[in-house]
């Protein structure tokens, strides 16, 4: 009896530390559905508000705050073409393309990074061509995106190429005292180049599995305390009936033995 009691506190132990975890990974989930629901709603809120000047979101001191990301804002200045940087192994098309980052210079001298679309790879290490940036005095307008981490695998990038968006590698790449709080992602540019790059699409509203996973991890935190319920209920079960001199028998079996029986009662009930 004491083995026994002992075991079923080994069985609760592990149905209370597997519910834990699925209670963890439920919230972990829940967190990432929040995550993804404030993205939307800051897609929503921003991407075809009205363009704005940069000053008015960008101050002198440089700060961009994350509830401006995807807001539109017009520029006028002048590309500076000879400090383009390539940004390598952008998914676009398919396959790994490259994204042009070429800094523009504003009238007031502030200097923006413009991500002015993607091309595909060519046939060596670089793209076979690049549509050049408009010459002289440009008006652009561009949705305000935050930098991007340098890779944590340490992954590095040949001359004049960058493995990420990293807006102080870029700048510094580019040799600019550019802001490096955000950078432009191109939607229209005047007087419009020769040839243009490949563009973005705007952001999926899809909030994705989340929620439903938070739910699935608690239903199996819920299942897991059934099935030791179960486990115990079959041993007291199967104690029972060896006590009472009869050997366990499988359930199916015993719901076949007493269809057997009430066949058989029916047959006599005949005769």
């Amino acid at each position: 009896m004491n083995n026994r009691f002992l075991r079923w506190g080994v069985y609760l132990l592990v149905a209370i530390a597997f519910a834990i975890a699925c209670v963890l990974l439920s919230n972990w989930q829940f967190d990432r559905n929040e995550s993804r629901a404030a993205d939307i709603e800051l897609v929503e809120a921003n991407y075809d508000a009205p363009p704005v000047a940069l000053g008015s979101v960008i101050g002198a001191d440089g700060e961009f705050s994350p509830s401006d990301e995807w807001l539109p804002v017009t520029v006028t200045g002048e590309y500076l073409q000879d400090e383009q940087v390539l940004v390598r192994n952008r998914p676009h098309g398919g396959t790994s393309a490259f994204e042009i980052i070429v800094p523009l210079r504003a009238e007031d001298g502030t200097v923006l990074l413009i991500n002015r679309g993607w091309v595909a790879p060519g046939e060596g290490p670089l793209p076979d061509e690049i549509a050049a940036a408009p010459t002289g005095p440009v008006e652009v307008t561009v949705r305000l995106r935050p930098g991007e981490p340098l890779p944590s695998s340490g992954r590095s990038a040949p001359e004049g190429q960058a493995p990420t968006i990293h807006l102080p590698s870029i700048a510094e790449m580019a040799g600019e005292d550019a802001i490096v709080s955000a950078y432009g992602e191109l939607i229209d540019e005047s007087p419009a180049p020769d040839a243009a790059l490949g563009g973005y699409d705007k952001p999926t509203a899809d909030p994705g599995p989340h929620l439903s996973y938070a739910i699935q991890w608690i239903l199996f935190g819920v299942m897991g305390f059934v099935f030791i319920a179960y486990m115990i209920r079959t041993e007291v079960q199967k104690h029972r009936e060896e006590a009472e001199g009869r050997p366990a028998r499988p359930a199916k079996k015993k719901r076949r033995d007493r269809d057997a029986d009430a066949e058989d009662e029916l047959l006599d009930a005949r005769v």
